[in-house]
């Protein structure tokens, strides 16, 4: 059965890469890694909750939807033998992410091609940025092998955001972003870069966790419900180095406390770390492919 299409994000015909992407890949039937146990008490999942990294009433990571009219600009990258060239549609208009990340994501709605941009400064128009990187989100090419991205690991962060249009539409169809206080040297599929210690015992960049299908969240609301099941379908992709079991969404006023503090009640100890290599058909690509070793619901 093919995947079903890809939410486009609200406003605009775009979705955030296609359906046989990795970041829609069902992993609800795929085996539990080896390393699950180990990799969970690296990140202090016994006594840990899930943190939402977002909420009411401008908390979290902003994005803006522009068109092909808006104007753009070179950016001096501090790591630019890893980041594309440009130019990007940053301006004095974009929202730049509170904090020290200070992301930048921009969205060209004509095109559909995103960008992204970390450590990212506006400087009175002589734009500076740590690094940056350029999705086409018709394609499911990865960037190349060793490359980070406005993420450590090398990956879209727009791809892995919790989106309120999402939420309300009731399909959340994409794995989440999630952060680690301690990751491994090293990098899984989908991954392509890493920024850890050489301590095995922690996560590489690209695990992936699913939540327990006996989850019970019938005391849940009707939307943290929602959320509940993808984690349960999608999971949680470690992206980037920061607090354990801190989970990603957009900057939306549409949240509110009661929805983000009933995720807080979702224990990191109900998730496992599963295997998806037997999916992947490409190390250069971000297609998955049902197979023997790969059974996607």
């Amino acid at each position: 059965m093919a995947p079903a299409p890809a939410v486009p994000v609200e406003g605009t015909t775009c979705a955030i890469f296609p359906s046989d992407n990795v970041w829609h890949l069902n992993v609800s039937k795929l085996p539990v890694i080896a390393r699950s146990d180990v990799w969970k008490r690296a990140m202090h999942a016994r006594r840990t909750f899930l943190h939402p990294d977002f909420g009411p009433t401008s908390y979290g990571i902003p994005f803006d939807v522009v068109d092909a009219s808006h104007a753009d600009s070179s950016v001096d990258f501090q790591y630019a033998d890893e980041s594309d060239a440009g130019p990007y549609p940053f301006g004095s208009d974009i929202h730049i992410e509170g904090g020290s990340d200070r992301h930048a994501i921009m969205l060209d709605q004509d095109t559909c091609t995103l960008y992204e941009l970390y450590a990212a400064h506006w400087n009175g128009g002589s734009p500076t940025a740590g690094s940056g990187a350029v999705f086409d989100l018709t394609s499911n090419a990865l960037r190349p092998a060793g490359w980070t991205s406005a993420d450590a690991a090398g990956l879209s962060i727009m791809a892995g955001l919790l989106r309120y249009d999402e939420v309300a539409a009731g399909d959340v169809d994409h794995a989440i972003r999630v952060t680690a206080s301690c990751t491994h040297d090293a990098y899984v599929w989908p991954a392509r870069h890493a920024a850890g210690t050489k301590g095995r015992r922690c996560p590489p960049m690209g695990a992936r966790f699913r939540l327990k299908a006996g989850f019970d969240a019938s005391g849940f609301s009707p939307d943290a419900r929602v959320v509940i099941r993808a984690m349960k379908r999608y999971g949680l992709i470690v992206a980037d180095n920061g607090s354990d079991w801190y989970f990603q969404g957009t900057v939306d006023p549409r949240w509110t406390y009661g929805f983000v503090d009933q995720l807080k009640q979702i224990p990191a100890r109900a998730f496992v770390a599963v295997d998806e290599h037997a999916c992947r058909v490409a190390p250069a690509s971000g297609v998955f492919a049902p197979g023997p070793h790969c059974p996607v619901p």
